[in-house]
């Protein structure tokens, strides 16, 4: 039985699983690195202990240290949030060796989705479509040129354990191939210490659509719809919408399908994610499972009225599934923006000094936040600072609200995305839901330009 969680994370996810522990009755414990000690969720937590030094491999890496301190407060359980040690295959083995929860999946199928490679093998023993490309990593850059001349430039060369986008890059021709594979490469092997490399066709003009699902330990699996995830810059997410403005009803259903097929297939349990890539025809191709909650699931809860990480914990403390696919139904349309520290031009970070936070409020309107007025965004974690939601009973209705929410911002001492996004959701071609992967790129950068 859980009664006390440690979450091995920081920032709004720590304060959102905080949220859904206390509505629970469990006790709740917040981990912080020397950084963190003045931020808003380490104070939420019923208890909060130091966890080491800034950098994350000495705090928010440290498994040995996180462990200690779940044995120290005898918790029954970890939560892993997302980022950090969320899909890490070693945190969940220590975990399941020490006789604490993970509240995720087991370690073996973190370990298999973990690598990009094994995970198209295994989705394609499941009879989900792929992405055409290699079986396998490329061994040199003579082969990778080989396989790119057959399926046709431009391609993705992708890290197998890669995340984030990092590892990643199109390819447009035999030239930049080589140093494309030896750059990635190397970068992958220093982030993931995994330096393999594989090749897939690029999907011109795609849409990057996912679909959360849940799993008990008996069997029972559904979805929860789709999420549209194609705005993104620097290969990582900005804005997210559900469901899709895109694919059909019949598509929607051959998506949720084969995803509640892939889970079963693995025998995966917990709240999991499988994105795919979605072409001009509607022909949908799998990209990656995420075994851990994601930034974006806010946009699910808030169109099913389900509460994702109440079915992890009660998932993990081997409770049955208490809702099937029948019983689930689409209601609105949600739309989360994600609020980044960073330059809105050249998207590099801004930490610095805020002196004034002022988050805008309303009925339809749910923030995700991880600061606060008189706080220091510092340069050690990601810029992402908070989330901002809204639920409207259309698309239209939803973009209303967000553009007036994002206008209602208020965020002074460092550099913020608001423009950006303010200018996306003036912008005609996502108010017409043309978000294409591309959309940063072509739409908003290229205006930019013209100033």
């Amino acid at each position: 039985m859980i009664n006390k969680i440690v979450i091995a994370n920081r920032g709004e996810i720590a304060a959102r699983v905080i949220r859904t522990c206390k509505q629970l009755n469990i006790q709740a414990v917040s981990i912080y690195s020397e950084a963190d000690k003045d931020a808003p969720y380490v104070q939420m937590a019923d208890e909060s202990y130091l966890i080491g030094p800034p950098r994350v491999n000495e705090s928010y890496l440290n498994i040995e240290k996180i462990i200690s301190v779940a044995k120290e407060c005898k918790a029954d359980a970890i939560h892993p949030g997302y980022g950090f040690l969320s899909e890490s295959d070693i945190f969940a083995e220590k975990c399941e060796s020490e006789d604490i929860i993970f509240i995720g999946p087991k370690s073996k199928v973190i370990r298999q989705m973990g690598s990009k490679i094994a995970a198209r093998t295994m989705m394609q023993q499941a009879g989900v479509p792929v992405v055409p490309g290699t079986e396998g990593a490329v061994t040199s850059a003579e082969e990778a040129t080989s396989i790119a001349e057959a399926i046709g430039y431009p391609i993705m060369l992708k890290a197998s354990a890669g995340g984030g986008g990092i590892g990643m890059q199109m390819v447009h021709s035999k030239e930049e191939l080589s140093k494309a594979i030896e750059n990635n490469s190397k970068r992958a092997l220093n982030f993931f210490g995994d330096g393999s490399m594989f090749i897939e066709k690029k999907v011109e003009n795609a849409r990057h659509i996912e679909i959360q699902v849940l799993a008990d330990h008996y069997g029972n699996a559904v979805h929860l719809f789709e999420r549209e995830c194609s705005i993104q810059r620097r290969n990582q997410k900005v804005i997210e919408e559900a469901p899709s403005p895109f694919i059909s009803e019949k598509t929607r259903k051959n998506m949720g399908d084969k995803a509640i097929q892939a889970v079963k297939t693995l025998g995966y349990t917990n709240a999991g994610t499988i994105e795919f890539l979605v072409d001009e025809q509607e022909n949908f191709y799998f990209l990656e499972m995420n075994t851990r909650i994601q930034v974006e699931h806010p946009i699910t809860e808030e169109i099913t009225g389900i509460d994702i990480v109440e079915k992890q914990i009660q998932i993990a403390n081997g409770e049955a599934l208490d809702i099937k696919q029948a019983d689930l139904h689409l209601n609105g349309h949600a739309i989360e923006a994600r609020i980044y520290a960073e330059d809105p031009i050249t998207f590099f970070p801004s930490p610095g000094h805020i002196h004034r936070f002022e988050p805008p409020e309303g009925e339809k309107i749910r923030n995700e936040i991880t600061v606060c007025n008189n706080y220091d965004v510092t340069p050690f974690y990601d810029p992402m600072i908070g989330k901002l939601i809204v639920h409207g009973q259309t698309r239209n209705e939803a973009i209303s609200l967000l553009q007036t929410a994002l206008q209602e911002y208020k965020i002074e001492g460092i550099k913020t995305n608001l423009p950006m996004l303010l200018s996306i959701m003036k912008h005609q071609a996502f108010r017409s839901g043309n978000t294409t992967t591309n959309f940063v790129e072509t739409n908003y950068l290229t205006q930019l330009n013209k100033k």
